[in-house]
């Protein structure tokens, strides 16, 4: 990434690093394990989940899950975004009082937000079943609905240890809430078989262990921000004194508020199609003929077993996106554009060289990657929807940057468009598509395909319009998608060669690590990483000399 810890970096004094810097690379160094870890978790639970309550039991568990994921987003996408922005930005006026003030706002909003959504998630749980088109899913709604109050609460305090780049409670407590799916998840499902209940209600049991892992995790925030020193963290815009500037509540709320409806409308579109995709899908498998137990079955299998691998890579990127944001913003507020421009092209390319390996590598070992952990049976129906779903990665990884790169130079209006164009070109295709019987269920990741392709070449352009970035095309997409192209077929090739030598799982595993190295190499040989990528890594300068001295970078 070229946003590098040199002269541009410097803090106020001394030439040192600027510690929002620190607290930048140190904040996505501990998304990117957490999530990862996090992924790990959640793959740990659909294994054995769904060999327990199977596909049909998934998909009354994912549908519920993605009604509550809806509800999530428009409670939770905005809010903490915008929390984060009016902290840094009280922060770098050195108005720490003010922060104080913002934060007891933001309490009592999730407060009411949190209470009205799970009131409506509960008590219209069979409006939204009979919506879907399948009244059993009614139970896992109900189940599920108490998450979304305890979630708004830690959302509240995640929006403040954002703004201070802290990323640690949030990174731990959403750990937490893993476990607790996880391990509660499996024991209440088992339990719920072991009292003869039904399949749905099984479901219900096993979506619950969600909503307590929350509540622990939540709980374990309000520790943190209990023994949070505040003080600490406030030393690098405190040197001139503390302006006692503090603003009317009412002002406050409106900054708020102005900034996290545009922001929660352009992050609760996509969760919203998905929600009406699942009633698509189950719809239109429904008119062709299935019967409910059939529809659902399919549906729990494209979103148990294809979904969840789609979802493992973006977890590299995600938390560069959640980290820029008070950076750029920071950085702004300071007048150092310099500093800003570095992270926004920086963090663009970063997101290219993770997605496109991982885009192209898991379209052709979709079959391969999940033999690794599912049944035979499900993963013959799975595979061929993951290779078509997979090459949506990559677009995936640029909106996510692309987005906060927007929010953070106050556009934060204009994902709104790009998303909604994005989310009616897939509502259409799929309708279209999955109508369509040689099409059938695929028409839902081709639909997934051209809904972020959409929303990619939107955003570029308001990127480029509105915040002057420009992004080198040749190093930041083109090298990266020669290396990826090879890397995929070494993939292939390896696992192709080694499996028909001997027959056992790590060959996938490793098949994958040669192709890992091998985009490596590829990348260093075209010179698709500079110097100031190197170092930004742990460890950066060490790695720079090795690198020079083997004439793979400059």
């Amino acid at each position: 990434m070229s946003v590098s810890t040199t002269s541009t970096d410097t803090g106020v004094a001394g030439g040192k690093p600027r510690k929002s810097t620190k607290l930048f690379y140190t904040g996505v160094l501990v998304l990117t394990f957490s999530n990862i870890l996090i992924k790990a978790i959640g793959l740990m639970f659909k294994i054995p989940i769904t060999n327990i309550i199977g596909d049909e039991g998934m998909g009354y568990f994912n549908a519920a899950y993605s009604i509550y994921v809806w509800f999530y987003m428009i409670s939770t996408a905005g809010l903490p975004i915008a929390v984060s922005i009016l902290i840094s930005d009280c922060r770098a006026k050195g108005r720490i009082n003010e922060v104080k003030r913002v934060f007891a706002i933001t309490v009592m909003l999730f407060l009411l937000i949190g209470m009205l959504g799970t009131g409506i998630m509960f008590f219209g749980a069979k409006m939204f079943a009979n919506l879907i088109g399948s009244e059993s899913i009614y139970y896992c709604i109900m189940a599920i609905s108490p998450t979304l109050f305890l979630i708004c609460i830690s959302s509240a305090i995640r929006g403040f240890f954002q703004g201070y780049q802290n990323m640690v409670p949030t990174a731990i407590s959403q750990i937490i809430e893993a476990v607790g799916k996880l391990v509660l998840g499996i024991v209440f499902a088992l339990y719920a078989i072991k009292q003869g209940y039904s399949l749905p209600i099984v479901a219900a049991y096993a979506i619950s262990g969600l909503t307590i892992g929350v509540a622990v995790g939540m709980l374990f925030l309000i520790v943190c921000k209990l023994t949070f020193r505040q003080s600490v963290y406030d030393e690098e815009y405190t040197v001139n004194g503390i302006d006692e500037t503090v603003r009317p509540s009412r002002a406050l709320v409106w900054i708020l508020i102005s900034t996290a409806i545009p922001i929660t409308i352009s992050a609760s579109v996509m969760s919203l199609t998905n929600m009406i995709d699942v009633m698509i899908v189950i719809r239109r498998l429904l008119s062709a003929g299935l019967s409910e137990a059939n529809a659902v079955e399919v549906y729990g299998n494209y979103t148990s077993l294809a979904v969840p691998m789609f979802n493992l890579p973006p977890v590299l990127i995600y938390p560069i996106s959640y980290s820029i944001i008070p950076l750029i913003s920071s950085a702004l507020t300071s007048g150092d554009r310099e500093r800003a421009d570095n992270a926004m092209n920086g963090s663009l390319k970063v997101a290219a060289i993770i997605a496109l390996p991982s885009a192209l590598g898991l379209s052709v070992m979709a079959k391969p990657v999940l033999s690794l952990f599912f049944r035979a049976e499900s993963v013959e129906s799975a595979a061929p929807l993951l290779s078509i779903l997979a090459l949506s990665v990559f677009f995936v990884g640029l909106l996510s940057v692309s987005n906060a790169i927007l929010q953070a130079n106050g556009h934060e209006r204009k994902p709104i468009y790009s998303m909604l164009t994005g989310a009616a070109v897939k509502l259409v295709s799929s309708f279209i598509l999955i109508g369509i019987p040689a099409v059938g269920v695929y028409g839902a990741p081709i639909g997934t395909f051209l809904c972020y392709l959409t929303i990619t070449v939107i955003n570029f352009r308001f990127l480029s319009k509105h915040c002057g970035v420009s992004p080198r095309i040749i190093l930041t997409f083109v090298k990266p998608f020669i290396a990826a192209v090879v890397c995929a077929a070494a993939a292939w090739g390896a696992n192709a060669l080694i499996s028909s030598i001997f027959a056992s799982r790590f060959v996938t595993l490793l098949a994958i690590l040669i192709a890992v190295v091998v985009y490596m190499l590829v990348l260093l040989l075209i010179r698709g990483i500079s110097k100031e990528d190197v170092l930004m890594l742990p460890k950066g300068h060490v790695i720079y000399r090795v690198l020079k001295k083997c004439r793979l970078i400059k």
